[in-house]
């Protein structure tokens, strides 16, 4: 079995009857989600693609913040990507919200939607449930367009919290198969051809949130 394979059927396994209570569950911790959105602003006819977009409750929220973008959204997962098309059609958005089941790590535009790469990707929480991240940033930012961002918000370091709370939190993690990539900003600062334009740990280093643009 492959390892693409191994994992769209681990997290058909942790969601397929989380992702009925996915978003009215969520909201209460992953926390700055709305913040990426209100900070992607995508230029006048710009795709925008999220990658590991769940139940799309992102992708809905952007498009309604962007109506002159067309949006895209990838999941490994077949069962989280069929509650997100549910949500997509009921909102009557089908027309600019196009998904594709695709792995993080090796993924091609132009394959999955025909089009050649974006002025925006974002991943929202799920960088901490790929275990080849390191693969995956490199792989959003080969299809980020000249002048585009990549954003990013995921767990933190939890540096400013209370110590308990950062080992509860992250055995509490460790249950969902999510691990906080403490290494993310070096990983960040290491890529060429770029600007790191912000890199933040809101909330007492609960959350951290990066942008990248490409030059």
């Amino acid at each position: 079995m492959s390892d693409t394979v191994a994992m769209s059927n681990l997290m058909d396994r942790i969601y397929r009857r989380q992702r009925h209570l996915y978003d009215s569950t969520r909201k209460y911790y992953l926390l700055g989600r709305d913040r990426l959105i209100e900070r992607l602003s995508p230029p006048p006819g710009g795709r925008v693609l999220e990658i590991g977009c769940g139940t799309a409750r992102n992708l809905v929220a952007a498009a309604g913040a962007y109506p002159q973008a067309q949006f895209y959204g990838i999941d490994i997962s077949p069962a989280m990507l069929e509650t997100a098309g549910a949500k997509v059609a009921r909102e009557g958005l089908s027309p600019r919200i196009r998904l594709a089941c695709a792995d993080a790590t090796r993924f091609d535009p132009a394959l999955l939607f025909g089009v050649p790469g974006f002025s925006r990707i974002f991943l929202s929480y799920s960088l901490s449930m790929i275990p080849e991240w390191r693969l995956a940033l490199g792989q959003a930012l080969t299809w980020v367009q000249p002048g585009g961002e990549l954003h990013i918000v995921d767990f933190g370091g939890q540096e400013e919290l209370p110590r308990w709370f950062r080992r509860g939190l992250r055995t509490w993690l460790a249950q969902f198969h999510v691990d906080p990539r403490d290494g993310l900003e070096a990983a960040f600062a290491a890529f060429d051809g770029g600007t790191l334009l912000a890199f933040e740990r809101p909330y007492r280093g609960y959350a951290q949130y990066g942008v990248f643009r490409r030059d």
